[in-house]
């Protein structure tokens, strides 16, 4: 291959690789794996039912807002706390009302039942 083809080469591999870092941090970077979220059994127990703490957390360092989970309604014994975690439709739930939350500072809640529920991270907005 010719020198002054592989300098093109070069050039537009470079380009590409400028290119896709903007648009990167044009969204932060940040991207739905970010959001952490993790549960724990309390070792409590509400009316036969354990009870499970939930942390979501924001690994990226821009904040991520209208953080929606897959969550098919919390089912819970005890009250869950719906400005930490509210039922939108019969599929989806809504973190803090859509405010954003910033790394560092996790949300939490708890619920009780007889297992555990998943809660996969369905959006989450960037803010920087």
């Amino acid at each position: 291959m010719a020198y002054g083809a592989k300098a093109t080469i070069l050039l537009f591999l470079a380009a590409l690789i400028g290119f896709h870092v903007q648009a990167g941090n044009a969204q932060g970077g940040c991207q739905l794996s970010d959001i952490v979220i993790t549960q724990k059994n309390t070792g409590k127990v509400v009316e036969g039912q354990a009870q499970y703490r939930v942390t979501i957390e924001n690994k990226c360092s821009c904040s991520q807002a209208n953080v929606k989970v897959r969550c098919f309604g919390v089912h819970s014994v005890e009250p869950v706390d719906k400005s930490k975690i509210r039922p939108m439709d019969s599929e989806l739930c809504i973190i803090v009302d859509g405010k954003p939350i910033t790394k560092g500072s996790p949300v939490t809640f708890t619920y009780a039942a007889k297992t555990p529920q998943d809660f996969p991270v369905v959006n989450a907005k960037p803010q920087c």
